[in-house]
């Protein structure tokens, strides 16, 4: 019974990838010693949210922008009562689709001390007028590109940029590079303190919330909005957005000013149409570092 019971928790994952809940591994009956089999589970990260449907079901209100979860229906006019619901809920839905361009920085000296001196390297230079040239030749109107604020995020940036001459653009922290989420399974070769994953963790979390949703009820035409970012961050981006488990985002591999390609629906459907994509680049320009 505690076998069958264990299995019933560990369905109940969480879709939209919001949290982390590890089981102990459980024995069929009791232990040698006597007493109860303990199923005690670990404490997920106080930055997690509430828990959501299990694996296989999507949660239509990831991005908590769902028209009916942002009307207060105790406020309802009972005489109105559908007709009212109606109009309310067509003011709260999206009418306008999302494309966002993760791309991930160029190569860059790792060997640099300081962060401030991990430029990009010549081969580097040459991946991002690649990826820039890429990105004019779709012939979209990019509405901005938002960019980590790391050194060799701001470079490769700076490059792209002049490929789309009138698009804005801003720095942020949020994209910063970090390890968002313990991976499983785990690599031998990259361990970070636990802390770490806490302190980078809520805020890569935070920078999915704030810029991955679907478009505001008062956007009218589509959206083409670039983020050039770190490959931590992008792929726990697509994890959370297809609503994957988070903790399998190291299991993807990207290429240096690789392009991924999301698309976000007014209903919330998410799309995946492109990932790591260097296909633009002549094979030997082409790397992971």
């Amino acid at each position: 019974m505690a076998f069958r019971q264990a299995l019933q928790l560990a369905a109940c994952g969480l879709a939209g990838g919001s949290a982390v809940v590890l089981f102990t591994a459980v024995a069929v009956g009791k232990p040698r010693g006597g007493g109860d089999v303990d199923t005690r589970a670990a404490e997920p990260p106080a930055w997690v949210g509430a828990a959501r449907p299990g694996p296989g079901v999507w949660d239509s209100n990831w991005d908590r922008r769902e028209p009916l979860s942002l009307i207060n229906l105790r406020k309802r006019n009972v005489e109105s009562g559908e007709e009212e619901l109606a109009s309310r809920l067509d003011h709260y839905k999206a009418k306008a689709t999302r494309h966002i361009f993760l791309i991930r920085h160029s190569q860059y000296h790792v060997d640099g001390s300081l962060e401030k001196d991990r430029t990009l390297t010549p081969l580097g230079r040459e991946q991002a007028e690649l990826t820039g040239l890429r990105l004019a030749s779709l012939g979209l109107k990019f509405n901005k590109i938002v960019h980590s604020s790391m050194t060799r995020a701001v470079e490769t940036t700076d490059i792209i940029s002049k490929h789309l001459p009138g698009v804005s653009r801003v720095s942020t922290d949020l994209l910063r590079e970090g390890a968002p989420i313990e991976p499983d399974p785990p690599v031998s070769h990259w361990k970070p303190e636990a802390v770490q994953y806490y302190e980078d963790g809520a805020r890569i979390e935070a920078a999915f919330r704030n810029y991955i949703h679907r478009a505001d009820a008062k956007q009218e035409e589509d959206s083409y909005e670039i983020f050039i970012c770190h490959a931590n961050v992008i792929r726990y981006i697509v994890c959370r957005a297809l609503q994957f488990p988070p903790e399998g985002w190291l299991r993807l591999s990207l290429n240096n000013g690789s392009i991924t390609h999301l698309v976000i629906r007014p209903n919330g459907c998410v799309a995946l149409r492109a990932l790591g994509d260097t296909g633009f680049m002549p094979p030997d320009k082409i790397t992971r570092s």
